[in-house]
Parts: structure tokens; C-alpha cells; sequence
């Protein structure tokens, strides 16, 4: 297992470039985010460990970060001012575009991961926005109610996203035919923090909840969900599923621990508990941010507010087996 410390700043967000197998980003905020700025790190993976290849200082906490999907040196940041800003990585620490229309801090942003050219931002002003990087206005808004913790685009469809919020529901749009949700799930009694795609089983969305659940649920028959994880002993603040297997799926929490499951098939028999698999424990502080690599399979990031960022085998040693 791989770490790094991001001294002085609380880690929220590590995401793996899709370009290159050996380059993370990971966003952080001062003083647990509350007040004060944030700094951006992008971070090379080498056979000496993890070295800070840039930085980049804002004036406000930094919550979550998505590279571009089609340009190899940007990258987008997500801020407490209620800001995005674009970044060159490749040029000094001024970002090239700002796009600000939100009210409150924003959230999550995240690449549409098949057309590309488009992205997406939520915000605790209660609003989801799609942008394109060549505007700096929004091309289409959402109300979604209560703060949007998060939002992600469809890998199966370029046109649908899906959000979860602060009033405990799970929903989804198509910013094509309006501004209304095209469904609208009451997945969980509390918050839900997170939420995440299944890479192979179209329809498929993980949430995870302050009720410290994570739940998946079928879209075409959401009535009830395919199945309840429980494990964590606090608040699980994200979900992450894997790209190179449709089961498996990773989850991090206030009570520092990430845990590793495997999921039934769809369509499978329901159960309560899940089948967590391993966990890890070597975060000290709430684990905020988790990403899997797109390259080698099994390897996973993770980020909190211990200053610490650790890459790490999700079959080796790192992970305690259950």
C-alpha cells in the first residue's frame, strides 16, 4: 500500500486520470472544510511511492474533482464559494474558465463518461447544472430539493443522470425533456451522501446513507432495493463501484473504515446485511473519497480528512479478509 500526506489540508475527493494509469488528483479543504482554502493536487504514482507532480492553491475548500474525458490535462474543481473552475495542468496555478451560478457550495461534478463533452454539478443550494466547457453559462437546471450531495451520468446512456440529496431520495433525469425528475425514489429514512452507477448491469444505482446503509437498487422495478449492506457503524459518506467487476463495489464512512462487498446478481434474492468481503482500516479521520483505477484491476484510492491519501490492492494485504 502506497500514501501520501496532504499536510495541512483535509482530503474530500481522489480521483485516477482515464489517460495515464499512474496519475491521481485529490481535493482537499483547510480546516475540515468548514472555513478557509483548499489546495489541488495532482499526484504521480511511482516506484519511490506517491510524489506531488503540481498543486494548485484556491481561496475556498475544495469538495470533489472530475477529470475531462476528452482533454488529458484538465481537470475540474468543485468549491465552498459555490464555484467550478477548469484546470490546465500543464499551465501555472490560474484556472483557464470559472463557471458560477450557484448559490451555495457545490458539491460533486462529474464528466458525462460517453458523450463527453459535457458535465454536471450539484450544489447545497438544492440545484443539479449541465455545462459544457465552451460556455460559461448552464445549459439546463434541475431542482432537485434539499442539498445535492451528488450526481453522475449513465455509462450506459448520454443523456440520463441520476442524484441523491439531503431529503433521503434517489432520482433521475433527462435534462432533454424538461426540468421535472423522471423518477423520484424515497431510498432511505436520513441523508443520503453518495451514489454510484453499476459500471455492468444497466439500471443499477448504489446509494449510501448517514443511516449507515448502503443500498442498491434496479431502476425498472424500484419499489424496493435489490439489496441492504450494512457494516459501518456511522455515516457512509461514498460509494464506488468497481469498472472491472459487476459485484464488487467499495465503501467509505465517519467510522474511518473502507470496506470492500460483493453484490448478488440482479434479479437475485434479496438480503439484508450484504456481503461485505474485506475492509480497511488505516484512515484515522472520516474516509471522504474513493476511486478505483481503470487500469489495474483491483487497485483503489482513498482520501479523508486524516491528510491522507492511500493506493492500495483490494486482494492484497492492505484489505483484511473476512
Amino acid at each position: 500500500m502506497l500514501k501520501f500526506r496532504t499536510e495541512g489540508y483535509n482530503g474530500y475527493s481522489v480521483k485516477y486520470s482515464p489517460f495515464f494509469d499512474d496519475r491521481i488528483a485529490v481535493a482537499t479543504s483547510a480546516n475540515f472544510g468548514l472555513v478557509g482554502n483548499g489546495k489541488l493536487f495532482i499526484l504521480g504514482l511511482t516506484p519511490q511511492g506517491i510524489r506531488a507532480q503540481k498543486t494548485f492553491d484556491t481561496q475556498d475548500g475544495l469538495f470533489d474533482i472530475a477529470w475531462s474525458e476528452s482533454h488529458e490535462n484538465h481537470i475540474l474543481t468543485s468549491s465552498g464559494d459555490g464555484s467550478l473552475k477548469l484546470y490546465d495542468i500543464t499551465l501555472s496555478d490560474f484556472p483557464i474558465l470559472t463557471f458560477h451560478e450557484h448559490t451555495r457550495e457545490v458539491f460533486s461534478t462529474h464528466y458525462n463518461l460517453i458523450e463527453k463533452s459535457t458535465f454536471l454539478s450539484t450544489s447545497w443550494d438544492g440545484t443539479i447544472k449541465v455545462w459544457e466547457p465552451q460556455r460559461t453559462t448552464s445549459l439546463w437546471t434541475g431542482e432537485h430539493g434539499g442539498c445535492v450531495y451528488q450526481a453522475a451520468w449513465s455509462p450506459h446512456h448520454p443523456s440520463i443522470l441520476a442524484s441523491v440529496s439531503g431529503e433521503g431520495s434517489l432520482k433521475t433525469w433527462d435534462p432533454r425533456t424538461g426540468q421535472q425528475a423522471a423518477m423520484t425514489i424515497p431510498a432511505h429514512q436520513g441523508e443520503i451522501l453518495s451514489m454510484d452507477w453499476n459500471k455492468y448491469h444497466q439500471g443499477v444505482v448504489m446509494t449510501a446513507s448517514v443511516d449507515k446503509s448502503v443500498k442498491s437498487w434496479d431502476l425498472r422495478n424500484p419499489g424496493r432495493p435489490l439489496q441492504v449492506f450494512l457494516g459501518h457503524k456511522y455515516a457512509v459518506r461514498k460509494v464506488s463501484c468497481s469498472p472491472h467487476d459487476g459485484g464488487m463495489f467499495l465503501s467509505g464512512g465517519y467510522d474511518m473504515s473502507v470496506r470492500l462487498w460483493q453484490a448478488d446478481q440482479p434479479g437475485g434474492m434479496q438480503k439484508v446485511g450484504g456481503n461485505e468481503i474485506g475492509k480497511m482500516d488505516a484512515h484515522r479521520e472520516f474516509v471522504m473519497g474513493l476511486d478505483w483505477s481503470l487500469w489495474g484491476k483491483g487497485w483503489a484510492a482513498s482520501t479523508g480528512w486524516d491528510e491522507h491519501v492511500y493506493v492500495f490492492d483490494v486482494n492484497g494485504p492492505a484489505v483484511q479478509k473476512r
